[in-house]
C-alpha cells in the first residue's frame, strides 16, 4: 500500500534520549562510532549480562513545573518535554493559532506499565484502600499524548498507536492522514517509551533479553507536520518534506525479497537510510541498501517499540536540502514501513 504525501512538510523535530536533549547528541555519537548504552545494574537481578539505554541525564523539572512533574509518569514527562522542544523548533506561537487545529498522534509501547505495577501493588498489599487515585490516570498507553495535549493546549485529534516496533510509523501515517483529510492544520507525531527494572525482569523471564529486547532503551522523538501551504502562510522554515509512505503487513516465507521490492518500488536511491525496529536484522531490507549510509539509532541509544520517532527525526536532521532519505521500520512478524523524505529548504 502506497500513500503519496507531496504537500506535507516537516517544520520541526527534536528528541530526548539516553544521549541527551535534542538530536545533536545522538548524531554526534553516531558520527563518533560511540553509544550511550550502559550495563544494567546487578541489583536488578535480571541474571543476564546486558546493557540498556537509560536517559539518566533527563530532568523533568527542566521542562515542567515540579508540582506538575510529580503527577506525570516518566513516559509522559518525556513526551511533554519533547513536545516543548519540538514546538519551539517549529517556531509555533500557539497563541496565534486555533488550538482545535493542532493535534497529536503518538506511538507508545510500554507507557503506563510502571504506574500500573505501582497501582496494582497498592491493591494487592492494601486492598481497595491501598489504590492511589493519583496513579490511575497514568496507567494507560495514551497518557503521554493526553498529557501533551493538556500541558501544551492542543485540542485537535489525539490518538495513541501501539503496533509493536512500528508504533511511531503508524502514528506518523495517521498524522499525515489527519492533515490530508482536513481534520488538522498541524500535527505532532512520533514515539515515546520508558524503561524500568520491572520490564527488564519480564524480558528476562520470557527470554527477550537475548532477542528483541536486547539493549532496550527509552526516550521520545517527535516531528511537527503541516500542509506546505499552511507552513508558508505562517512563514515557517521547511526542515524536511514527506514524499510517500509504503507499508506491507507481512513478508511471506520464501518470498521476502518480492515483498520488499513491492514496499520499495519506484524509490529513487536515497542518500541516507534510517533503520528502526528490527529492520537492521532483516536481510531482505539490508540487501537493498548495500553501500548507502545508514543511521541505526538503536545501536546508539537502544531500541524500543516506539523509537521510530527519534530515528525519523535523526534522519531529517542529517539530510542536506533536497537530499532524498529513506526510513525503514519492521516488526518481527510485520508490519513493515518505508517512508520517503527529502531534506528541507536552505537556512
Amino acid at each position: 500500500m502506497n500513500f503519496p504525501l507531496h504537500d506535507i512538510v516537516v517544520t520541526g523535530f527534536s528528541a530526548i534520549t539516553p544521549a541527551g536533549n535534542g538530536l545533536g547528541p545522538v548524531l554526534e555519537l553516531i558520527s563518533a562510532g560511540r553509544d550511550a548504552l550502559m550495563p544494567v545494574p546487578a541489583e536488578y537481578g535480571v541474571g543476564i549480562d546486558c546493557r540498556w539505554g537509560k536517559a539518566t541525564g533527563f530532568k523533568a523539572t527542566d521542562f515542567i513545573p515540579p508540582l506538575k512533574a510529580r503527577k506525570l509518569d516518566r513516559c509522559s514527562q518525556f513526551a511533554v518535554a519533547t513536545a516543548a522542544l519540538t514546538l519551539q523548533d517549529a517556531g509555533l506561537d500557539r497563541n496565534t493559532l486555533p488550538p482545535e487545529r493542532i493535534g497529536i498522534t503518538l506511538g507508545c509501547g510500554f507507557g503506563g506499565v510502571a504506574n500500573s505495577a505501582e497501582f496494582l501493588t497498592g491493591y494487592f498489599t492494601g486492598g481497595v484502600e491501598g489504590m492511589s487515585p493519583m496513579l490511575f490516570p497514568n496507567t494507560v498507553s495514551n497518557a503521554p499524548a493526553s498529557n501533551v495535549s493538556i500541558e501544551h493546549g492542543l485540542k485537535g485529534p489525539n490518538v495513541t498507536q501501539v503496533q509493536r516496533f512500528c508504533s511511531a510509523e503508524l502514528a506518523f501515517m495517521m498524522a499525515c492522514r489527519f492533515i490530508m483529510e482536513g481534520r488538522a492544520d498541524i500535527m505532532l507525531t512520533g514515539g515515546v517509551d520508558d524503561m524500568t527494572p520491572l520490564m527488564l525482569s519480564g524480558f528476562a523471564a520470557t527470554g527477550q533479553l537475548q532477542r528483541y529486547a536486547r539493549e532496550f532503551g527509552e526516550g521520545c522523538g517527535m516531528l511537527v507536520l503541516e500542509r506546505a501551504t499552511h507552513a508558508a502562510g505562517r512563514g515557517a522554515v521547511v526542515k524536511g518534506r514527506t514524499d510517500s509512505i509504503s507499508t506491507i503487513g507481512q513478508l511471506l516465507p520464501g518470498r521476502e525479497l518480492e515483498g520488499v521490492d513491492l514496499l520499495m518500488a519506484d524509490f529513487a536511491p536515497p542518500s541516507t537510510v534510517s533503520l528502526s525496529g528490527t529492520a537492521s536484522a532483516l536481510p531482505a531490507f539490508m540487501e537493498r541498501i548495500v553501500g548507502i549510509p545508514a543511521l541505526d539509532t538503536a545501536r546508539v541509544i537502544g531500541s524500543s517499540l516506539a523509537m521510530g520517532g527519534t530515528a525519523m527525526a535523526a534522519l531529517l536532521a542529517s539530510l542536506q536540502p533536497g537530499q532524498p532519505g529513506l526510513h525503514l521500520a519492521a516488526s518481527p512478524e510485520g508490519p513493515y514501513y518505508a517512508i520517503r523524505f527529502s531534506g528541507g529548504d536552505p537556512v
